[in-house]
């Protein structure tokens, strides 16, 4: 009898195991189209003779964090969650010679969770691309992006998204969508960069005024926007924990329901969309305010009741283009609206888990509970995790004259300047 007792359990738990790592493998692989999506929603939004370098640009990104991110950003999420000085011993496992790294050397599902995680820092790289565009060096910003995606949002996700994070343990901050993780930090490390970018050729005239640089193919954009939707549902399932039961944890391992994610995503997305319709009557703003309306609930997904993650993403679609306005006023040229879709829809989210699931049990004992001065110092973090790297690094590259593209070069267009290759066939008649 005891036999067969352990038997059933040891089957019991390598059918968990199996389960866990399909469900990741899944989420790795539909994560992969919101790459898809911001290829084409990039392309799109460039002009003609930009918009093959833009696609380049995204795809090198990607190609660059994969091995960047296995020698040295899964060590920085598990060495780094108690500020600037690190856990060595708990970091061990994420040194890339360990053999939890290495397949079918420890377990069967590191693998497949450092690979969602891989996906995460693509995804905040891909947010600054599209910022950028038209008249970044292609070498200086897959620098900075290896610098956003495999350093600085694992430094922000190791302080607030470990269970063990200081943020999280000292503050009580509450995140585990991702708003100011990955949005937040990306959002305002693409601002950082565009200081000292400066705008594109064109975009301002002599008194301050901007001109509307539209994209070469709107309905491009609107497509890539809904891929980057599909996607979301990937990133999102790899922001939940499997045990095995029938309970299933947030990234902090708190209970939670896959039906809160489901129900709260797709609220936050509709109210985004008809919030940004509502103020613009945009197709542009419209499917932006779907990724806003997502970020403006995503810090507490795993809380809400439904209509007010609609509400919360109805505001944060106006938000958008307003906040893009404002950032256009300073002499701010983004052009696809990243640090406003992002960073200011992120911050936001952060900030309304604070007043909206202001005394919800927090993950460790002696830990505060969810509330608006832990998210108002999470965010502000997190925002100076991207923010600060963003601008110091693209201004050394400014002195030195390696950040942007000459102005020739820009004019001739980036697919014949840094690609050599050009769009479309009828560019060359």
């Amino acid at each position: 009898m005891e036999a067969e007792i352990a038997a059933l359990k040891q089957q019991m738990e390598m059918s968990v195991a199996i389960n866990s790592e399909v469900f990741y493998w899944w989420c790795i692989g539909i994560m992969v189209a919101i790459h898809a999506g911001f290829l084409a929603y990039e392309m799109g939004a460039s002009r003609v003779k930009h918009s093959l370098a833009s696609g380049v640009k995204n795809i090198l990104a990607f190609a660059f964090i994969i091995p960047t991110f296995f020698f040295f950003g899964w060590w920085i999420y598990l060495a780094m969650y108690n500020g600037f000085v690190p856990d060595f011993e708990a970091g061990a496992a994420g040194r890339p010679w360990d053999l939890a790294m290495g397949p079918n050397l420890a377990d069967n599902l590191t693998g497949v969770i450092v690979g969602v995680f891989i996906l995460f820092s693509a995804t905040t790289a891909s947010v600054f691309s599209g910022a950028v565009i038209e008249r970044i060096r292609l070498s200086s910003f897959i620098i900075l992006a290896i610098v956003l995606g495999s350093f600085a949002w694992i430094l922000g996700a190791a302080w607030g998204w470990h269970p063990d994070g200081w943020l999280t343990k000292n503050f009580g901050y509450h995140d585990p969508g991702a708003a100011g993780i990955v949005h937040v930090v990306s959002g305002f490390f693409a601002l950082g960069v565009l200081i000292n970018l400066g705008p594109r050729i064109g975009k301002f005239n002599a008194d301050g005024t901007a001109n509307d640089m539209r994209p070469h193919n709107l309905p491009m954009v609107l497509i890539g926007l809904m891929l980057i939707i599909v996607g979301f549902f990937g990133f999102l399932g790899g922001c939940v924990i499997y045990l095995g039961t029938e309970q299933w944890v947030n990234i902090y391992n708190m209970p939670l329901t896959l039906s809160s994610f489901a129900f709260n995503t797709l609220m936050a997305f509709a109210g985004g969309i008809i919030g940004a319709y509502v103020l613009t009557r945009d197709p542009f703003w419209m499917m932006s305010g779907a990724l806003g309306g997502i970020f403006s609930a995503a810090a507490g997904l795993d809380l809400y009741y439904p209509p007010l993650a609609f509400v919360l993403g109805f505001v944060g679609g106006m938000i958008i283009p307003v906040a893009f306005k404002f950032f256009e006023k300073l002499g701010i040229d983004d052009a696809v609206g990243a640090v406003s879709v992002h960073g200011i829809a992120g911050f936001w989210g952060v900030l309304a888990c604070g007043i909206f699931a202001s005394g919800y049990p927090n993950v460790a004992e002696g830990a505060p509970a969810v509330n608006f001065i832990g998210q108002l110092v999470g965010g502000v973090v997190l925002l100076l995790v991207g923010f600060v790297p963003g601008y110091v690094i693209s201004l050394v590259m400014k002195k030195l004259g390696v950040l942007r593209v000459p102005p020739e070069a820009e004019e001739l267009g980036l697919d014949l300047a840094e690609i050599g290759h050009v769009s479309y066939p009828e560019q060359q008649s």
